[in-house]
């Protein structure tokens, strides 16, 4: 009897010890499979994010030679015009103006009616154009990288309404004007010599739906244009700033250290209002 308790308290002796080896022995794996895993999940995101940080910075460095710069910098032929409201430099360039070196177009700042895009994409042929090819090429590289990741996301994104001429404009918002009024039309169309469109830096995307925001495509575009450099133009509960009503379709490229500050983590900032321009027709 003393002999059978004997040998069970050491059969239960060892199945403890097993039982202790044995829970040793899969901390052990799991220890391992941590000091293995771990590292190369960490090794793999950081090398996602330097790509994604080093592709940024070659669209940066590309497609924006000279985007910001002070008066040192300035350009053959470039005048100082003064300083906004917020302290940036007014300058201006054959009838071009300049905000901190942004090229600026709104109700204030116009272009000249003979301005077209320097590079754009594709050669303009003609006069009568809403052509996505005649945007500047740099600004085109950006789209076609941002609308890229887009779609490896099912996100489908195209532009629906690029470069716009002098002319194009002017009888587009005449036609606005006869069907709305004028005021009406102030408030969503520029004026010919006013539009972005016409910079060959701005377009809409995906057509011109009030309710484009609240789709897939322009909920992703919202969130993450700015990382391409781009800006959404026109934000909502932003009129006072821009003299435009919310437009969520039209995206205006200013560089991606630009664009970061005007997102504002998620609270869009104008261009207006960062730098403490106006945006009104003197008339």
């Amino acid at each position: 009897m003393y002999q059978n308790n004997y040998q069970k308290k050491v059969i239960k002796k060892k199945k403890r010890r097993l039982n202790k080896k044995g829970k040793l022995l899969l901390i052990i794996i799991f220890s391992l499979i941590l000091f293995i895993i771990l590292p190369k999940h960490k090794e793999n995101k950081q090398q996602e994010e330097q790509k994604t940080v080093k592709v940024q910075n070659e669209i940066e460095e590309k497609v924006v030679p000279n985007i910001t710069f002070s008066s040192n910098d300035l350009r053959e032929g470039e005048e100082i015009v003064g300083k906004t409201k917020n302290g940036y430099l007014i300058t201006k360039l054959n009838d071009i103006y300049y905000i901190d070196g942004v090229l600026i177009v709104n109700k204030t700042y116009p272009l000249p009616a003979t301005f077209k895009p320097t590079n754009p994409y594709k050669e303009i042929t003609k006069d009568y154009l809403y052509g996505a090819d005649y945007i500047e090429d740099y600004v085109m590289e950006a789209f076609l990288k941002m609308s890229s990741d887009a779609e490896k996301e099912n996100i489908k994104i195209r532009i629906t309404s690029g470069y716009r001429s002098y002319s194009v404009q002017k009888d587009l918002y005449n036609n606005y004007v006869k069907r709305d009024g004028k005021e009406v039309a102030d408030a969503y169309s520029a004026r010919a010599g006013y539009s972005e469109h016409q910079s060959g830096l701005a377009f809409d995307l995906n057509g011109t739906n009030r309710n484009f925001i609240k789709t897939k495509e322009g909920k992703w575009l919202n969130d993450n244009c700015y990382k391409y450099g781009f800006v959404l133009r026109y934000p909502d509960g932003k009129t006072q700033y821009t003299g435009y009503i919310y437009e969520g379709w039209h995206f205006r490229y200013v560089g991606i250290e630009l664009a970061t500050k005007l997102y504002n983590n998620g609270d869009w900032l104008s261009m207006e209002e960062y730098y403490g321009i106006t945006s009104e027709y003197n008339d």
